[in-house]
This record gives C-alpha cells, sequence and structure tokens, in this order.
C-alpha cells in the first residue's frame, strides 16, 4: 500500500476477548483520542475503499486518534462466535480500550453499536470523556420494520440469501439504509453484507440484538453526550434517538434532515454531522503555550529521560521494569500536558524536555 493510499497510516492489531474471540481493532489520525462502538456491517481494511464508510474515516482521522473495531463475528474478528450477547459485545470493547494507551476518551456509538457505547458510559464513567450517538438503535438491529412477520421475513432471506453472489436480496437492506445511494454506492454495500459475515452469523447476532435493553443505562450516564439522529431514517427511527437523547442527563439532540441511515459524503447533513461532531469534541483538544513548562510526575520525568536518550517504549519498560503498555499511557499523559499530538508528538515533547535540563 502506498503512502497516499486510503488508510495507509492505520494500525492493524489483534486481541482476545474474555471468552477466546480473536477481536480485530485499528487506530489511525490524530488528535484527542476517540473509540467507535460500530454497527455490525464492517470491515476495517474494505472500508477503506468504500464509497459510503471512507469519508467519515478519513474525517475522523483528522480531528482524532481514532480507534476502531470489527464487531466478534464481523469482518477481521472471528467468524467462530456462539455468544452476540450485549454482555459480551460490552465485554469486547473493554477489552479493545484496554490495549488503547489512553486513560480517557471520547466514545461514539454507531447504529446498533449504540448501546454498547452508552452501557460502557454507563458503567466507566472515569474512562469516557464525551459520547457521541449516531443514529441509535436501543433495541435490534434495523429499528420500526414492522413487527414478527416482518423480522421472520427478514430473517428467512437472510438464511436463503446473504452469501449468494446476486444482489437481489442484499439490496433489500442496502435500500432500507441508503435510500439516496448511487448505484455505485448500493452495490458496494451490496458487497460488503457478503464479505463482513456469514449467514449464520447474520441471523445469530440479529436475534441477539432484539432483547437488548438498555433503558436501565441510559440515566447513569455521566458524560456530556450527543445524539444524531436522520429524520428519515427508515433502518433506525427518529424517534429512537430522540427517546434516548431525553433519558441521558444534558444530552443534546440534533436532527438532520436525511432518509439515509449512513449519511452520504454529497448531502448537507453529512457536513453538518461533521461540524457538531468537531465541535464537540474540541474542549478534548489539549491546548498549551510552546513554551509553558510542563508539570510532569517523577516517573514522567523518567520516561521522557530515557526517550530522550533514545530507547524506545520496550526498552524503558525494560528499564523500569513496566509493560510497554503502562509506558505508552505515561508518554500520552505527557503529551496532553504538552498540548501535542500526531506522530510528531514524542520528538516534540523531548525537544521540550531537553531544552530544560
Amino acid at each position: 500500500m502506498s503512502a497516499t493510499a486510503p488508510g495507509a497510516d492505520q494500525e492493524l492489531r489483534f486481541c482476545t476477548a474474555a471468552d477466546g474471540t480473536r477481536l480485530a481493532w485499528a487506530t489511525h489520525g490524530s488528535g484527542p483520542p476517540l473509540a467507535i462502538a460500530s454497527c455490525w456491517l464492517s470491515h476495517l481494511t474494505h472500508d477503506w475503499q468504500s464509497p459510503v464508510w471512507r469519508h467519515f474515516l478519513t474525517a475522523l482521522g483528522r480531528i482524532a486518534t481514532t480507534t476502531r473495531f470489527d464487531e466478534r463475528g464481523f469482518g477481521l474478528s472471528d467468524w467462530e462466535v456462539s455468544d452476540f450477547s450485549l454482555e459480551a459485545r460490552i465485554g469486547d470493547l473493554e477489552t479493545i480500550v484496554e490495549h488503547v494507551p489512553h486513560e480517557r476518551f471520547a466514545l461514539l456509538g454507531v447504529s446498533s453499536g449504540a448501546p454498547v457505547a452508552i452501557a460502557y458510559a454507563a458503567r466507566h464513567p472515569d474512562r469516557v470523556s464525551r459520547l457521541v450517538l449516531y443514529a441509535p438503535i436501543s433495541s435490534g438491529c434495523f429499528g420500526g420494520l414492522g413487527g414478527v412477520d416482518a423480522e421472520a421475513a427478514l430473517l428467512a432471506i437472510i438464511r436463503a440469501s446473504w452469501a449468494r453472489p446476486d444482489t437481489l436480496f442484499q439490496r433489500v437492506f442496502t435500500s432500507l439504509l441508503i435510500p439516496g445511494a448511487t448505484e455505485q454506492q448500493m452495490a458496494w454495500l451490496d458487497a460488503l453484507q457478503r464479505m463482513a459475515t456469514s449467514p449464520g452469523n447474520a441471523v445469530a447476532s440479529r436475534i441477539a440484538r432484539a432483547g437488548v435493553d438498555i433503558s436501565g443505562e441510559l440515566p447513569r450516564v455521566q458524560a456530556p453526550t450527543l445524539v444524531l439522529h436522520a429524520r428519515e431514517d427508515r433502518a433506525a427511527p427518529f424517534h429512537a434517538g430522540r427517546l434516548i437523547a431525553s433519558a441521558i442527563p444534558d444530552a443534546r439532540l440534533v436532527a438532520l434532515e436525511s432518509s439515509n441511515h449512513i449519511l452520504l459524503s454529497d448531502e448537507p447533513a453529512w457536513a453538518q454531522w461533521l461540524s457538531e461532531v468537531t465541535r464537540f469534541l474540541e474542549p478534548e483538544r489539549p491546548v498549551a503555550a510552546p513554551d509553558a513548562p510542563l508539570e510532569l510526575s517523577a516517573r514522567e520525568r523518567e520516561i521522557l529521560g530515557l526517550a530522550a536518550r533514545g530507547l524506545d517504549n520496550a526498552r524503558i519498560a525494560a528499564e523500569l521494569v513496566l509493560s510497554p503498555r503502562t509506558v505508552e499511557r505515561h508518554l500520552q499523559n505527557i503529551y496532553g500536558k504538552a498540548g501535542l499530538s500526531g506522530r510528531a508528538a514524542r520528538t516534540a515533547a523531548v525537544a521540550r524536555f531537553l531544552a530544560r535540563v
């Protein structure tokens, strides 16, 4: 992949959930930390080629150090999975963020990933600085599709045709998600459905989502919360977002003028979405004068001193009998105090340290 290719700065990694499920996760971009609990339809590498998702990834990487992952049973994570429960999915997010070198971070819950983000924020108020919910679905996989018979029909379509190469049946779901899309965009989402998971996983995860109830978690969320939802969203009706926003203390609801569950790059609602999210995350961006003294703890000075000697994280960890992840967390705290972010943060922090010794 060339240096200018979409996703060229993405770092792809794997970790293991409590039940042994292998999870794929990735980071890209620079700025304040943001973790994403995304919807089930994702693929960490393929999404960068997407005319449907790519503008989200590119834009978020410009405003935040973005961590995202493929849900269990989807994308590059393990497909051999039997437990798609909400508790298992919350546990997966807990596992992912323990590998991220930030004590606090903003959290974005997308579509059916919103219950995971809401529950995590409610249970870990010390870790979540801000919560963003986009087209949140409180229960189910797609909301508002119409009763038991409609759900049974959709499950039958998945079982019979999810893996088929023709797009007739996939288009049922695609037309719900992006009714305003071009043929190229719809064809890409058709193909993603087959690439993202198996028919069995699609059915099992959908059934598990139907029993989700996070109403008890909503009043417990302490983080400032922004809810964004399209008024004419057919996959997740607007009233679901309104109810969620009304139950979270001091949450703000932004109504988007669109019929798309996934906002497309050329519609005005996308520009509004990005503007709102950028402004909401801005207070998390550290600001410090270039010549301001760094108020560091003894351990932080020790680590920065070793970094100034040219030691990498692994060698610093060995020198101080720490884990590399602990070293990275100390460095991230230093960067935050210095108002630094991105790939040049380490060099800049070391330069400021050396200027004062």
